[in-house]
């Protein structure tokens, strides 16, 4: 909680700064700040490859102990990913359901029923990835 409180401030100075280079400097700021995220996004990429490798230099105790924690970890990124892709999934669902939804019952009000089954429906995509999730939680 204290590196929120830390680092929102600093993120916000960041952010207006890049905003206030875009208005200024246009097109060339935003190569810049595109070219600033791929180095970002290949940085994290190698870290990531890095952390989960199996690198040779690793202590027998340590490696004893992630045959043990192996499983549990790995339910319990699935349940994560799980979680986060549904939710996603219902949110782009949900907006465009719920617009066209609207934009019916505009024009026809008595279509209420139906365009709330349809909202209902695409809502329904979390609720199957918290199922999954309870599941893989349960095996881990």
């Amino acid at each position: 909680m204290i590196t929120w409180l830390i680092a929102l401030p600093a993120l916000a100075v960041v952010f207006t700064g890049i905003r206030l280079l875009m208005r200024r400097w246009g097109r060339t700021a935003l190569r810049w700040v595109v070219a600033a995220d791929a180095l970002l996004l290949v940085t994290a990429a190698v870290l990531l490859v890095l952390a989960f490798g199996d690198g040779p230099a690793q202590a027998a105790s340590t490696a004893a102990a992630a045959q043990h924690s192996g499983s549990g970890s790995a339910a319990l990124i699935g349940a994560a990913i799980a979680v986060a892709g549904s939710s996603i999934g219902a949110a782009i669902a949900v907006a465009y359901t719920g617009a066209a939804a609207l934009a019916a019952l505009s024009e026809r009000p008595e279509l209420f029923g139906r365009a709330m089954v349809i909202v209902g429906l695409a809502e329904g995509i979390a609720v199957y990835g918290l199922v999954v999730a309870i599941i893989l939680l349960g095996k881990a």
